[in-house]
């Protein structure tokens, strides 16, 4: 899957934007890879910006994994979610700074795992500990600076978020996608969410001024970097091959790669014959399959973050370093494209995951 990916990039980034529109450039029609730097204006970031930055985000990883997993949201815990850890309170979604919105979904979204007893477990744990992310942020926060929960679209239905995104990446069938169907479309589900996370907390950490805050999300960071490995061990183990969920993963890193990448603020150089001049930045490349024989028999396994790009100097050591990404390019993932248009930056962006945009304080988010 890797040399496959990997060429798809190489298409999308050196030789046809018409290949990004292949991949589902009707549900994303305002997206442009930009040759050059975007626009982005001088924003002083607080560390209380940063952290509501990373609250928005904990706050709608926290729902998915709520819905899958026990089929509410986290404000409104039920049975299932109170025995497996959640506050019977609920998890607050108001807050001082922004307007509290719901999230839109709609029919049942806990997961039918069937016998499949560890990803089963493995929603439960990670929707108590992304809840418990929610609530660590508004107490380091406090009540009177941390933002509200945004309008958070997690739709399965026609025209909401999962469809849009599995539209835009290319996915058969992608318009009745629904990651709430099967223990293998939330193995999805969760791969769209996870290696943004990491990559925010990492390109967040050098912005934070206090240490207190810096070790605080370093520790987010690491809990978030344990789920996307669980997050690729599994969908591994359920396609050895990467055949079936193992190429759809694919197919979501390559349009994760190209929406970040419209959003870099490096530019490209180089002709068709020289490049690929990659971005310095390093894009998620998916996972990695290698061969492994036992026994006279060749299986392929493997789930790791792989950087091709061998000629950065900025991160000469490919696959040992979790790269990062700006602000401007977790937010063009997670609107689908709404924090770009052509080669500006837009503010507020929203899109598909955030409809109406992130809950920020006077700075914004760009």
């Amino acid at each position: 899957m890797a040399t496959q990916e990997t060429q798809l990039l190489d298409d999308i980034l050196v030789r046809s934007r018409r290949k990004m529109l292949s991949l589902g450039g009707a549900a994303l029609a305002g997206l442009m890879l930009a040759d050059a730097k975007p626009a982005q204006a001088a924003t002083t970031y607080t560390d209380a910006d940063i952290l509501n930055f990373a609250l928005n985000l904990e706050y709608l990883e926290a729902n998915f994994y709520y819905l899958a997993a026990f089929g509410c949201t986290i404000d409104k815990p039920n049975a299932a979610a109170i025995a497996a850890g959640a506050p019977s309170a609920g998890i607050p979604i108001t807050g001082s700074v922004g307007t509290a919105g719901t999230v839109t979904v709609s029919g049942t979204t806990k997961v039918p795992f069937g016998t499949d007893y560890a990803t089963a477990a493995y929603a439960n744990e990670t929707a108590i500990e992304e809840g418990k992310h929610v609530l660590f942020l508004q107490t380091a926060l406090g009540s009177s600076t941390y933002v509200a929960q945004p309008a958070i679209n997690l739709d399965a239905a026609a025209g909401g978020a999962w469809p849009t995104l599995a539209t835009a990446a290319g996915v058969a069938g992608g318009s009745g996608f629904s990651p709430y169907t099967s223990n293998l479309n939330f193995l999805l589900g969760a791969y769209v969410f996870e290696d943004v996370g990491v990559t925010a907390y990492h390109g967040a950490a050098s912005l934070l001024t206090n240490g207190g805050n810096l070790s605080a999300a370093g520790g987010i960071l690491a809990v978030e970097a344990y789920h996307a490995g669980l997050v690729r061990t599994a969908i591994f183990a359920q396609d050895p091959s990467s055949t079936s969920i193992g190429a759809i993963a694919g197919q979501i890193s390559a349009l994760r790669s190209a929406l970040a990448l419209a959003a870099s603020p490096v530019t490209l150089t180089g002709t068709a014959a020289t490049l690929p001049t990659l971005d310095p930045n390093p894009d998620d490349f998916g996972t990695a399959v290698f061969p492994v024989t036992l026994a006279g028999v060749t299986s392929y396994m493997g789930a790791r973050v792989v950087d091709s790009d061998t000629t950065d100097t900025t991160n000469p050591i490919p696959l040992a370093i979790a790269f990062a990404r700006n602000t401007t390019q977790v937010l063009n993932i997670v609107t689908g494209g709404g924090a770009i248009s052509g080669k500006t930056v837009v503010s507020p962006a929203k899109g598909v995951f955030f409809p109406n945009g992130l809950n920020a304080g006077p700075n914004g988010f760009k």
